[in-house]
């Protein structure tokens, strides 16, 4: 098994699933200690980083950095970042499929594949590595946090590339399932093409000018009446020939059909509380079917959960 090298394995383990960050230090700059640098580069302060170097608490390959350990550029540091307190989510990930190569989840809405922003240890990421006792378990690809389904994991690192080119090479079906209002005019199965694109800091994606990007065959599977609090829904299935952020999400909206739960989509609506799992996106991915790159497997991964706005819409529209 090919092992990453001595000089780029963190000589810290995980705390709560989450990777020790990295810094390699800048050659130049005039700092004459690593504390110097560690006090200008890193937001906690100078009394915070003393209390973590006099605690051990930076570290190289060769053990703790001293207080006044000189500065050598190109030298690669460990610590472990203070992490804020987190809302629990409180709905199980369900196992669908684990071998010595990949682990299959089912996911639930809320929670974050991969730690990012202020959601780091209550991500299906973190959770695994604390569950399954994977400390070296990454992601194969993401789910919105607030879309459910499968979601694939590698075990191996040196195996993960060959299982995320199987996206960028569209050599894997992903199918979603999708509830939004239902238009009797609107004439489907279609594909949906354009150009997508996302500004960084910006929540909302946008179809604009040019070469096309975003492909996605949108079909009817059923539709029922208006309810007594609500119009006509629809329930869709999505097949995505690409994954650009929020595509699914973009092209439904464009069509005049935005997903029931949508905080984004058509408009960007005040985020709700942390603990408010009341009302969440209808938006599944349903179903991975793929060729396994590493062992010439056939899969086929198909969710467990439904959405519930279909199953109950009356509830669903009276905001029960």
């Amino acid at each position: 098994m090919t092992r990453r090298p001595r000089s780029l394995r963190s000589p810290l383990p995980q705390r709560d699933g989450i990777d020790a960050v990295r810094l390699r230090l800048p050659v130049g700059g005039g700092w004459g200690t690593v504390r110097e640098h560690l006090v200008e580069r890193l937001a906690p302060g100078a009394e915070v980083i003393d209390g973590m170097l006099s605690a051990g608490e930076f570290v190289t390959v060769d053990g703790p950095v001293a207080p006044d350990a000189p500065y050598v550029g190109g030298q690669l540091i460990w610590f472990h970042r203070e992490l804020a307190p987190e809302v629990t989510v409180p709905f199980p990930i369900e196992v669908l499929y684990r071998d010595e190569h990949l682990v299959v989840v089912d996911k639930p809405h809320f929670l974050a594949t991969t730690p990012r922003g202020s959601h780091v240890t209550e991500t299906a990421l973190a959770r695994l590595r604390r569950e399954l006792q994977l400390p070296e378990l990454s992601a194969a690809h993401r789910l919105d946090r607030l879309t459910a389904g499968v979601v694939m994991f590698v075990v191996r690192p040196q195996e993960r590339g060959r299982y995320q080119g199987l996206f960028g090479d569209k050599a894997i079906k992903k199918v979603y399932e999708a509830v939004a209002p239902y238009d009797a005019e609107l004439e489907l199965p279609r594909t949906v093409r354009s150009r997508i694109e996302k500004v960084r800091g910006v929540i909302a994606a946008s179809e604009v000018p040019g070469d096309v990007n975003a492909e996605t065959q949108i079909e009817l599977l059923d539709h029922r009446p208006a309810a007594e609090h609500g119009g006509p829904l629809g329930r869709y299935r999505l097949r995505p020939a690409t994954g650009r952020t929020h595509q699914l999400r973009v092209h439904m909206n464009a069509l005049g059909l935005p997903l029931l739960g949508d905080p984004v989509y058509p408009t960007v609506l005040p985020q709700p509380a942390a603990d408010d799992f009341t009302r969440p996106l209808q938006l599944l991915a349903t179903t991975l079917v793929f060729t396994d790159p590493v062992t010439g497997r056939e899969h086929r991964f198909t969710s467990r959960r439904s959405l519930r706005a279909w199953d109950a819409y009356g509830e669903w529209a009276r905001g029960e």
